[in-house]
Formats: structure tokens, sequence, C-alpha cells
């Protein structure tokens, strides 16, 4: 059984696929479930601001969900830019859409794109990264955190990879605090594709996750291109099993649902 929980098409600021396409794509590589995950955010500085319409997103979906209907399921999700910031303005956007599943992303630091922030001299990016995901972790409404460990992908060029004994206090901390409050993470397939070599977050952050009681665990390719639905998931099963999960999730209403690893 193979699931797609993060999928973007042209309904985020940064992805061009046609939402039928990526369907055709799923089915045509034997998905059974799919969740679209488009990027939102309710700052008006940040790129992703300003795109989403929700009522045609939701139409959309509807339209794909009755064209696919037998051959594929398609759930509603979104991708939250840094939701523990602007905490009020998130809960009136999205108190009225019908969402199985979000995900929670830092995606920029002080309102500054990962890139630019790396640019900063003087400074632990690392450091000051994981500790803005243990603020969204304490606070924001989300079922799943996304790729935990994203800087990597803009810094293995630059300041490097990381350790994670470098970081494990708020790595702990990050994965404690998720577990506490019922959020999960995802094994993100986009950093096999990316130059990184690794998934978000690493096998090291899964395995850590798994030995702290995690359970709650997704699998995204985090596509932005119809040839990208679904890639990488089936490495990414046999990664989840073998950091010791016996399930992956999918969500309803944003309820979890066990789905066992054979």
């Amino acid at each position: 059984m193979i699931y797609d929980y993060h999928v973007h098409t042209n309904h985020s600021f940064d992805s061009q696929a046609v939402m039928n396409e990526v369907c055709a794509e799923a089915v045509r590589c034997g998905i059974q479930e799919i969740c679209f995950t488009e990027h939102y955010a309710v700052n008006p500085v940040l790129p992703t601001y300003g795109h989403l319409n929700f009522e045609h997103y939701i139409h959309e979906i509807e339209n794909a969900r009755e064209r696919y209907a037998g051959q594929l399921k398609i759930k509603i999700g979104i991708e939250l830019c840094e939701p523990h910031h602007m905490k009020t303005q998130y809960q009136a956007a999205l108190a009225n859409q019908p969402l199985d599943f979000i995900l929670g992303s830092v995606h920029n630091m002080d309102e500054c794109k990962l890139r630019l922030f790396l640019a900063q001299e003087g400074i632990n990016h690392y450091d000051l990264y994981f500790k803005e995901v243990l603020k969204m972790v304490e606070c924001a409404d989300i079922d799943v955190m996304a790729h935990l460990d994203l800087l990597k992908r803009y810094a293995v060029g630059t300041v490097g990879n990381y350790k994670l004994e470098d970081h494990q206090e708020v790595i702990e901390a990050i994965l404690q605090t998720a577990i506490a409050r019922n959020i999960g993470i995802e094994i993100n397939t986009s950093g096999w594709r990316s130059g990184v070599d690794q998934s978000f977050p690493s096998s090291e952050v899964l395995q850590l996750y798994r030995q702290l009681g995690g359970e709650l665990l997704t699998l995204g390719s985090d596509s932005h291109f119809v040839e990208h639905t679904g890639a990488g998931i089936t490495d990414a099963i046999a990664l989840a099993k073998q950091c010791g999960f016996q399930s992956i999730y999918t969500y309803h209403q944003r309820q979890p649902q066990a789905i066992a690893l054979d």
C-alpha cells in the first residue's frame, strides 16, 4: 500500500503541476491515497502569502475525487509556514476549511528565507533553526512536522550537514514535545532528490523518535512536479521498517489512522 502525504500543485506558489495530471500519475504509479498539502501563509511578507484560494482548491479536489473515484483516495491538506507565529490569524483563516491534514514547516527564520539566513555570519545556524522548530511544535495547531531538518538542504554546500550529537538536546526536546502533543513526523523523500542524499529527517533522527516512543509517521514525496508524484515512497517504507516502525499513518478530518507495515 503506497501513500503520498506531501504533494504540491499549482495551488502552491512554487509549483506548476496540474492536479488532474498529478492524480493520473498517482494512479499510474499504484498509489492508493494522496494528500495535497499546498503552501499557505498568513504573513503578507512571505512569498507564499496570497497565492492559495481555498474555494478554488477545494472545488478542484472535489472534481478530482469524482473523476478518480474507485482509483485513488484524495485528501485535503495544507502546509503552513511558521504556524506558531500569527496563530490567531491562522486560526481564523482555517476555521471553516474541511481539512484532513495539516503540515507545519519552518521555511523562514525571522521572515528571512533559509538561504539568506545561512548567509548570516557569526551564528550557529542549525542551533537557531532547531530552536525555531521547537517553538513551532510547542504551540502550533498541526498534525505533522514537515521535513524536520530542512535546513540541511540549503546548508550542505555552505556550512555543511549537521551531526545529531551536536544538537541532540534540542532535537530530543522537539521529538518529546511532539510525542506529548500527538504531533507526528514525516519521512520526506525530497532529500534524496536534492543533493542531500538523505531523507528529511535523517535516519538517526527517525530512530531517535522511535526510541522515545514516537509512532505517528507519514510518508511524503514533497513533489512539486507531476513526475515526482510518489517519488521515493517505497524507499521511505523500507526506511520506516529499518527504524523500527510498525505502522505509517493517514489522516481523515485530522484524525490519524494506522496502516500496518508488513
